[in-house]
């Protein structure tokens, strides 16, 4: 370990975004403190990585990650030129509220180890807390959460951005919005409408009017990374393409790229609630320099043509 050491620890660390970002943070010399649960599929996701021999993996629970700093190298730490704390870590059903509830409460014992290794705390939150907006959303728009979910993900927020105000370590929080791309889990939209067009199958849906931004979950680690680098204290940042289309576009798009017949595409009623989402990633790009590497259309060759 030498001055240029980067160390890293990232809660969730092989679940969809966290996956990704590990990889990521060990493209870019860090150093990886991989927390994650005893006996998950997902653990093994990046062991053939070339640069492998800088992850260290934490098997712990969400009741335990005031533990976290246990684990870390105390002379790494102290060699280390930039400590980040990446907490991705969340689970349960949108509306399980003692899931979630136990979700806010894990967050706070992870700010607990980020406060005791003195590192960089970045909070990964969700479109959910805003809600329903039918404007473009940018981080004044106010929080209106209507889950569980989207509520909890608001407290952590003002709970861990207090935490960490008293504590004397910097803070920053980004809201995803919607992911697609590497290790997507099935089960989700994207996922198996590509399958079901691939497989001749007829595809209902909702009416497909609301605005949708769909973001390739690579250029979301990158966007992730570059807020624990460059975002700024106590503040929040949208993480997202910024290019929104009707959600039919994507739709239609997906059949073109994959070569399906559109007639198995069927609109029904108008979605309820009416999510619509119109991100802007103005202050991202601004503190940042983020900028998209991946269209829409080349995540669905690299992702879907083969599943």
């Amino acid at each position: 370990m030498g001055k240029e050491c980067k160390i890293s620890i990232v809660t969730g660390a092989f679940g969809f975004a966290g996956a990704s970002l590990t990889e990521n943070l060990l493209n870019n010399g860090y150093e990886v403190y991989a927390v994650c649960r005893e006996g998950s599929e997902h653990n093994d996701r990046l062991d053939g990585n070339a640069n492998s021999h800088l992850l260290h993996k934490i098997y712990l629970d969400m009741q335990d990650y005031d533990k976290i700093h246990e684990y870390v190298d105390t002379e790494a730490l102290s060699a280390a030129e930039r400590v980040l704390f990446f907490h991705l870590s969340w689970g349960g059903a949108r509306d399980d509220f003692e899931a979630q509830y136990a979700n806010v409460e894990g967050s706070l014992k992870a700010m607990d180890s980020a406060i005791a290794m003195k590192a960089r705390f970045i909070g990964i939150g969700s479109q959910a807390e805003y809600g329903v907006c039918s404007d473009v959303i940018t981080e004044e728009t106010p929080l209106k959460p209507f889950t569980a979910y989207g509520s909890c993900k608001a407290a952590a927020y003002h709970l861990l951005k207090s935490k960490a105000r008293i504590a004397g370590i910097d803070f920053v929080w980004g809201r995803i919005f919607s992911l697609i791309g590497k290790f997507e889990p099935k089960g989700r939209m994207l996922p198996d409408l590509c399958n079901k067009l691939k497989n001749g199958e007829d595809v209902n849906l909702s009416s497909c009017e609301q605005h949708w931004d769909y973001m390739d979950v690579v250029d979301t680690a990158e966007a992730i990374r570059l807020l624990g680098e460059k975002g700024k204290d106590t503040e929040s940042y949208n993480i997202a393409n910024g290019d929104h289309h009707e959600l039919s576009y994507f739709v239609e798009r997906a059949a073109q790229v994959l070569g399906a017949d559109e007639k198995l595409i069927h609109y029904g009623q108008k979605a309820d609630p009416f999510v619509s989402l119109k991100p802007s990633v103005s202050k991202l790009k601004a503190d940042t320099g983020f900028e998209i590497s991946l269209t829409f259309d080349e995540t669905l060759r690299n992702s879907f043509i083969d599943i």
